[in-house]
């Protein structure tokens, strides 16, 4: 019974030091200050109320943003080449899944910086936090 309590102590132990991480960069930070240039779309508004990657429901009037590959919850400055203005985006979803996209906007994110008539964008992305 001894042995088995002294095993138990020791893979509890293991598991505990092998999951720390002293010193080690977070998936974000080694995101952290990237950029892109190109184009971004938005959502339509058929995928209002239906599940993103990240499991939240998409909503149309929140800052909220699909990339390919970024870390669910990072922050990314979204900023229009053409005027300028710029708007700060979270992403919880994957996508866009055109050739030549790279991010896509919520509706309200998009219209802050641009008007959704154009469909879309020329824009530069920079990894925030």
């Amino acid at each position: 019974m001894q042995r088995i309590t002294r095993a138990l102590w020791l893979i509890m132990l293991a598991s505990v030091i092998s999951g720390c991480s002293i010193g080690q960069a977070s998936a974000g930070d080694q995101w952290l200050g990237r950029t892109e240039t190109g184009v971004a779309s938005y959502y339509a508004d058929r995928y209002v109320d239906r599940h993103t990657a990240s499991g939240e429901l998409y909503q149309s009037s929140e800052m909220t943003a699909a990339h390919r590959t970024m870390p669910f919850g990072s922050l990314v400055r979204v900023t229009n080449i053409k005027n300028g203005r710029s708007v700060v985006v979270r992403v919880n979803d994957r996508g866009p899944f055109v050739r030549g996209r790279i991010i896509d906007l919520s509706r309200a994110a998009f219209d802050s910086i641009g008007n959704t008539s154009q469909g879309l964008l020329q824009v530069r992305i920079e990894v925030i936090q």
